[in-house]
């Protein structure tokens, strides 16, 4: 009997699709699991406003000007220290001359004693490198004349003297490492400010460049609209200073002879001191005039560059006045002035912690150097935050 075809269906083979079947689920699950993640993440913090970008950058430079008097604080009290270790060590030096003197002589009185024959003791004392523990010996100091005497006496005290300078040279010198060390740190405090500032304004398009150049001339043109309304009220003050004072001059008569020379001596004694202080101011401002368009650089005093603080040190220098280095230091000089009362020469700071300062020219101008990157320049004193301000002289 001939065998019968088989009519079963033959077995579908699976083993090529199971892994695009695999591949397929895993790239679902993928798809799933990115979806779900971007839809659970928290939102891109957005990008600071060009407002906020000038904000953080003007406070930048504040902190670095106010870390910059912190550095010429420190570079001055390092300059003191030294010329005060300077001293001290040269005091020292004399100490320990006179005192090899005072052992070279009694070195001599020993070698006499020697000589004549009576060594003992004495000679001991006179030549040991520690005649400390012979002071108190009577017997010996009964053998010794009274110019032997003295010599050891002498001795004693310059041996305190000499030690007591070692010891002030000593502390001076830790005083002057710490100093030193305070000078490091506010100079990488700088540093570190300024950088960050110039890193946010490197990454600026041109066209929020020039967003930040607007806002700059805004603030600047509101500050001059101040400054020259200031100028117009200290025009009205002085018009109407100048027409009482003519009044006045006109309404004297022989009657108030006692009241006039008391008025005269007193008004010719305040123009006198006007005068003197605007003679000062002239000077002061031709200076710093001079100085017009030389950089900004922390912590110069001149000639080519300066900071604020030694701006306007320089500037009263030349009018013979000697300020301090910082602003905190300058601000408690002479005496203080209201804003509505400036005069020419008169010193503008700025900020609650003082850490700017400005040379008032009058009509609310001022002549400072103003921050890293720029010149030293006329500016409205009203660009900054107004602390107070001071007449040197």
């Amino acid at each position: 009997m001939p065998a019968l075809a088989s009519h079963r269906k033959p077995r579908t083979r699976l083993r090529a699709t199971t892994p695009a079947v695999g591949l397929t689920t895993a790239a679902l699950a993928s798809v799933t699991l990115l979806s779900t993640q971007t839809a659970t993440a928290a939102p891109a913090k957005p990008a600071p406003t060009i407002e906020e970008v000038q904000k953080k950058v003007d406070g930048l430079f504040r902190q670095a000007g106010t870390a910059t008097q912190k550095y010429n604080e420190a570079k001055s009290a390092s300059a003191k220290q030294r010329d005060e270790v300077d001293a001290l060590l040269k005091a020292a030096a004399e100490r320990a001359d006179k005192l090899n003197e005072t052992r070279r002589e009694l070195g001599r009185y020993a070698t006499a004693q020697y000589r004549g024959g009576s060594i003992a003791p004495t000679a001991t004392f006179f030549l040991a490198d520690d005649p400390q523990s012979y002071f108190d010996q009577d017997q010996l100091m009964s053998r010794m004349t009274s110019r032997q005497q003295k010599a050891v006496a002498d001795f004693r005290t310059q041996q305190r003297e000499a030690a007591a300078k070692r010891v002030e040279a000593t502390k001076s010198l830790q005083t002057l490492t710490e100093s030193q060390a305070e000078l490091r740190t506010s100079k990488q405090e700088v540093q570190e400010k300024l950088s960050e500032a110039r890193s946010l304004l490197s990454k600026l398009t041109a066209e929020e460049k020039a967003r930040l150049a607007e806002l700059e001339r805004k603030k600047e043109a509101e500050a001059k609209r101040k400054a020259e309304e200031l100028a117009r009220q200290q025009a009205a003050a002085k018009a109407e200073a100048d027409r009482a004072a003519k009044e006045a001059a006109a309404g004297q008569g022989t009657g108030s002879g006692t009241d006039s020379g008391t008025g005269t001596g007193t008004g010719t004694g305040g123009t006198g001191s006007d005068a003197g202080y605007a003679s000062k101011a002239e000077k002061v401002l031709a200076f710093a005039r001079a100085q017009i368009g030389k950089p900004y650089v922390w912590g110069a005093t001149g000639p080519s560059s300066y900071d604020c603080s030694g701006l306007t040190q320089a500037a009263w220098k030349e009018a013979g006045v000697t300020l301090p280095r910082t602003t905190w230091d300058q601000v408690k000089v002479g005496t203080r002035v209201a804003t509505a009362d400036l005069q020419p020469g008169d010193l503008v700071f700025f900020y609650d912690d003082i850490s700017h300062v400005g040379i008032y020219k009058g009509d609310g101008m001022m002549i400072h150097a103003p921050k890293p990157g720029a010149n030293v320049r006329e500016e409205s004193i009203y660009y900054m935050p107004i602390y107070g301000s001071v007449r040197p002289a």
